[in-house]
């Protein structure tokens, strides 16, 4: 029986419908906030007729939130926890982030200590607990003197060191995706962020001239559609090997951003300028008329889109060898991401 935290995050809706499709006898219990109960037995009702429920209670309270019942019944039928809620949001109260970061994986932890049949639990964490650090990060490193560019990355960071100390007492599994993007088939994704936002602005651009790439372009986007990241977690969750170990579900070889960008703008018919922009310079033009609907959140995310360093994925290729798992490149499916959030953006208005 396996307890899915994050509801109603694609990525913990995908993964309870990945696990349901492993064997007929696994069961699924979403843990879901109150207001999101209407949401949740719409989707509950959607899966395996028997073997999906939802939980109403809250991830960062004690005991999840959840009756004293509740409670004692969960941890003695649950035998994996996959942890993939969690505040992303980079405009976000720093309290709220810890609140539910932090304090959030601590209390799921507390479970996993309390589960005596607990078999694995995996905490989706990120790349970017490495910080403004620059060049090779290794899946192993962690504390390597790193500062933080916002509340996200310092979160995720401390919220990981509360995993690692659980190690030693628990069969515990790190997974750190780098930035997530729609479906590689259908382009199906439930955020715009990050590297979205070149695209929207070449999709949705009013202006008539041609759009500067913010910074220089030379820094790898790495992004991983939502399906690979999906189908790795399962994966490496269901693997004895991975146990006590951690995991960057990236692409191992990213194209540039400014190749990226070209296909965008090659896409859309607009020609890419020579010139590119520092980030003062990009953050005025965002907020030219038209483009000013663009929230703070998505102009503070350019600077993951220059940033230099690469994600080593070692561990990620030994576990996924032989399974027929690899990560697409953007390129095979970058038409599938720009038509889905032009449809989206279409039916918001």
């Amino acid at each position: 029986m396996y307890l899915v935290t994050g509801f109603p995050k694609l990525l913990a809706k995908r993964m309870a419908q990945s696990i349901l499709a492993g064997t007929p006898d696994n069961q699924v219990a979403l843990l879901v906030q109150e207001k999101r109960a209407d949401e949740a037995r719409v989707f509950v009702g959607g899966l395996a007729a028997g073997r999906a429920r939802m939980l109403v209670g809250d991830v960062a309270s004690m005991h999840l939130g959840l009756s004293t019942d509740e409670y004692r019944e969960l941890a003695q039928g649950c035998t994996d926890i996959v942890h993939a809620a969690e505040a992303s949001r980079l405009t976000a109260e720093r309290s709220y982030m810890e609140r539910v970061n932090i304090e959030g994986t601590r209390a799921v932890v507390e479970l996993a200590q309390d589960c005596r049949k607990l078999r694995r639990l995996t905490h989706f964490s990120t790349v970017f607990v490495s910080g403004d650090r620059v060049g090779v990060i290794a899946e192993d490193e962690l504390s390597a003197g790193q500062s933080f560019r916002n509340a996200y990355e310092q979160t995720k960071f401390e919220a990981e060191i509360v995993v690692r100390r659980a190690m030693g007492q628990l069969p515990c599994t790190v997974l750190r995706p780098s930035i997530v993007v729609g479906d590689s088939k259908t382009g199906e994704i439930d955020r715009f962020e990050g590297p979205y936002t070149i695209a929207i602005l070449l999709v949705t651009s009013p202006l008539t001239v041609p759009l500067p790439l913010p910074g220089d372009g030379v820094a790898a986007l790495n992004v991983v559609p939502i399906d690979f990241v999906v189908a790795a977690a399962t994966a490496i969750h269901h693997d004895p090997r991975a146990v006590g170990r951690t995991f960057h579900i990236v692409d191992p070889t990213p194209s540039s951003s400014r190749r990226v960008y070209e296909l965008v703008a090659q896409r859309e018919g607009k020609k890419l300028p020579r010139l590119s922009l520092g980030y003062k310079l990009t953050d005025a033009l965002l907020k030219l008329p038209g483009l000013e609907r663009l929230t703070r959140e998505q102009r503070m995310a350019i600077a993951y889109v220059n940033h230099l360093s690469f994600y080593g994925s070692r561990n990620t290729l030994e576990l996924l060898d032989g399974k027929g798992l690899r990560c697409p490149p953007i390129e095979g499916y970058l038409d599938k991401l720009i038509d889905y959030a032009r449809d989206s953006l279409t039916r918001r208005g």
